[in-house]
């Protein structure tokens, strides 16, 4: 770049054996920007970040403790995860289904929700060494994501997945950009709106409700971020908020800004500049 700093992504899914409990690896690589804070944002996976830097620093709110890691996990939530960083940035961020935790991680998607914690904390401190000091060591990020495919593997606990009816409801709600409503959800699947939610809620963490409010705000993001000059209000039309202050409303309480404030405030090229919004997530 032109003012002397450079981003690099690298954007690769995992082996197949992992497909439908990893969706997806994402090297990074960000040199020379002005240090500051980046807002994680709420989305629909589980968040598992590598530095290949300094340690990640996650700064603390009035609901979780201030943590530093060079590995930790993310759990699925619906308000801004703020991390501290000093303009240079090297790591992976892997996308994880969140269904996939007790199969990967040996921890349940509720326990998680909301929550940030150091992978040692839920794998044995040995596992997380070797994986931090071989990707370290890796020459190129090819390398790199096929250590993280063979230690992954390596320690996958038998799991069945999603069940077929939370897997439909879970399509249905990304599909349709988080505006299914849950009571159709319920029909379709051919279950009680109450039974859904508590198996949806068991299994992937947030309830049907909760998670098409984060899809939502998600295909938000992605609008917003392609095209910064579009209306708020046309924004909010099309993502399906009542209108333009709902949509505002919702930006104050995932990421503490304004839409407007949250664009102006970014001080690092986005890390997941993918669509989100891509069908059914177990697919190759």
């Amino acid at each position: 770049m032109a003012d002397g700093t450079s981003a690099e992504s690298v954007v690769r899914r995992p082996a197949p054996a992992l497909r439908g409990l990893v969706h997806r690896y994402s090297g990074y690589r960000f040199v020379g920007f002005p240090g500051g804070r980046h807002v994680g944002l709420p989305g629909r996976h589980v968040t598992l970040i590598l530095s290949l830097a300094e340690p990640v620093v996650v700064e603390p709110t009035v609901d979780r403790d201030r943590v530093e890691a060079v590995t930790m996990v993310g759990g699925l939530h619906a308000g801004p995860v703020v991390i501290a960083h000093d303009g240079h940035e090297v790591g992976i961020h892997v996308d994880v289904e969140p269904w996939a935790l007790p199969a990967l991680f040996g921890s349940s998607p509720r326990s998680l929700v909301g929550e940030v914690t150091e992978l040692a904390s839920l794998l044995p401190g040995a596992v997380v060494r070797e994986l931090e000091e071989r990707v370290r060591t890796a020459r190129d990020w090819a390398g790199r994501f096929a250590i993280l495919d063979e230690v992954l593997l390596r320690g996958v606990r038998r799991a069945a997945g999603p069940s077929p009816e939370v897997a439909e409801a879970w399509r249905r709600l990304v599909t349709s950009g988080g505006t299914a409503p849950v009571l159709a959800l319920a029909e379709e699947v051919g279950w009680s709106r109450r039974h859904l939610t508590e198996r949806f809620g068991a299994e992937v963490g947030l309830t049907p409700k909760a998670l098409g409010r984060v899809v939502r705000f998600q295909r938000a993001v992605d609008l917003l971020k392609a095209t910064p000059s579009r209306s708020l209000a046309d924004l909010a039309a099309r993502t399906g908020y009542a209108d333009q202050p709902h949509l505002n409303r919702e930006f104050r309480a995932m990421t503490g800004l304004s839409p407007t404030a949250w664009m102006a405030a970014e001080d690092l090229p986005f890390v997941q500049d993918v669509d989100h919004v891509d069908g059914a997530p177990w697919a190759a």
